[in-house]
């Protein structure tokens, strides 16, 4: 018989069991279940709802539950639906009547509300754990190409000469906003809902503020309705790893573009690249692949979320049992993607070489030509003028602009002189841009600086 069967004169439908029961996925909340039963049943003493002796021996057969558990020697069962049920199934089967008692002042509705928000807890930390490596491996390559020149691209068009180091600590940047998102929605997942009861809390003098301190929690939940009801957190949380996911998935781009035969800025290292089954030359960029795929995957978990929560009135509905599959899914492919991500980025070959010439056929220096030109007293838009007509001009006779002599930049301007090579120089381009947050080797140095400075105090 169900522990909530005394209602109904029928046993469930084999089918409507397979149906309702969540315990295929909810089963991972088992430690978080067992923890807040074990502080509930502590605060139940405490306050003399049931006997000092019940709770003792309550909180003693939990914590022999847990130990079964880790140690594989508890069999979950479909039919007693969820891990809550399952808990305290197995509590009852071992200690009786005494058992019993613990669902005393409490609902399924604000114990899973409980379990799902000491679960995501720890995920948060864990891919706040994931995003730091990440960042430490941005900062190693930036450090290691402080002098290595690629062309910054808008429309995909070659634009700008760049260093690496400066390409990649704009990532480093996205990553630590992910990590600041993450420890936002933390600060609205670390609030305690048990004591909300069903809906409307309980008439015991059940002491919620020492629950909350008891399983490290900042504050109770303020109103018993949203307490069982709300999943904010759960749709922030898969919210801002979509954005995480969405970061990894451009650099996973560019890394799919660079690897290829057309950019060859980079190569991806054997072990975390795959061949073809019919093509023998073919080494494929499947891992950044992959991780762009899986964004959708985690985009889909959030609209999940959303679409389950846009119509429930107030308070707890069975919708609700869906949430916990979907960031589930959502958490476990973000971690499944960071570690590989980050060992892929820190093991493939950066070719300098390749992306220095980038640099010099796809006239990168321009704008520095035609600021050149401003300096020397021409108006901006003048300067652009002859600046366009001069790579018009290198395009026809397949030449780069420092490839033009004397006498052929003369013929576009008179105030040009020798000094116009040191001007368009790559290097040059690079350096001169000084501003704060610039591509300037000091200016590179600064945020790496300023970077570590900001692991340090995670």
């Amino acid at each position: 018989m169900k522990l909530w069967g005394g209602r109904f004169s029928k046993t469930q439908d084999t089918l409507t069991d397979d149906f309702n029961s969540s315990i295929s996925f909810d089963a991972r909340m088992y430690r978080q279940d067992v923890e807040g039963s074990i502080a509930h049943a502590s605060m139940l003493g405490r306050q003399g709802i049931i006997p000092a002796e019940d709770s003792a021996l309550i909180q003693k057969t939990l914590k022999e539950i847990l130990l079964d558990i880790e140690a594989g020697n508890v069999e979950f069962l479909v039919d007693a639906e969820d891990i809550h049920m399952n808990i305290e199934k197995i509590l009852i089967d071992r200690i009786g009547d005494v058992g019993k008692r613990l669902h005393t002042g409490r609902s399924r509705n604000d114990q899973v509300a409980l379990d799902i928000r000491m679960y995501l807890r720890k995920e948060v930390q864990t891919i706040k754990g994931m995003l730091l490596e990440l960042e430490k491996t941005i900062l190693t390559i930036a450090k290691d190409n402080l002098d290595t020149i690629l062309p910054g691209y808008t429309h995909l068009q070659r634009a700008q000469p760049i260093s690496f180091a400066h390409h990649v600590m704009a990532y480093f940047q996205m990553i630590s906003r992910d990590i600041e998102r993450l420890e936002d929605c933390y600060k609205r997942m670390n609030v305690m809902p048990l004591g909300s009861g069903a809906l409307a809390g309980t008439t015991y003098p059940l002491d919620r503020h020492f629950v909350c301190e008891q399983l490290g929690f900042d504050r109770v939940t303020e109103n018993s309705l949203d307490g069982v009801s709300d999943r904010d957190f759960a749709i922030e949380f898969s919210s801002t790893l979509s954005i995480v996911m969405m970061h990894l998935s451009r650099f996973s781009e560019e890394l799919i573009l660079w690897s290829s035969l057309e950019f060859g800025f980079v190569e991806m290292d054997d072990a975390f690249s795959t061949g073809s089954s019919i093509m023998p030359q073919k080494k494929n960029p499947d891992v950044a692949e992959l991780v762009r795929g899986k964004t959708g995957r985690v985009y889909g978990s959030l609209i999940t979320l959303l679409t389950m929560m846009k119509g429930l009135p107030l308070a707890y509905n069975k919708d609700m049992q869906e949430d916990k599959e979907a960031v589930f899914d959502a958490a476990d492919t973000v971690k499944m993607c960071l570690p590989v991500f980050t060992k892929m980025l820190a093991t493939m070959k950066i070719r300098s070489d390749n992306m220095i010439k980038a640099c010099r056929y796809g006239f990168a220096n321009a704008t520095d030509a035609a600021d050149y030109l401003v300096k020397k007293g021409l108006p901006f838009r003048s300067a652009h003028e002859v600046i366009g007509k001069m790579v018009a001009y290198c395009v026809e006779k397949n030449k780069t602009l420092d490839e033009l002599t004397i006498e052929e930049y003369k013929g576009f301007s008179n105030i040009i002189e020798e000094d116009i090579y040191k001007a368009i120089d790559l290097k040059t381009c690079v350096n001169d841009r000084k501003v704060y947050g610039g591509p300037a080797k000091e200016a590179v140095l600064k945020a790496i600086e300023n970077a570590e400075s900001l692991i340090a105090g995670k």
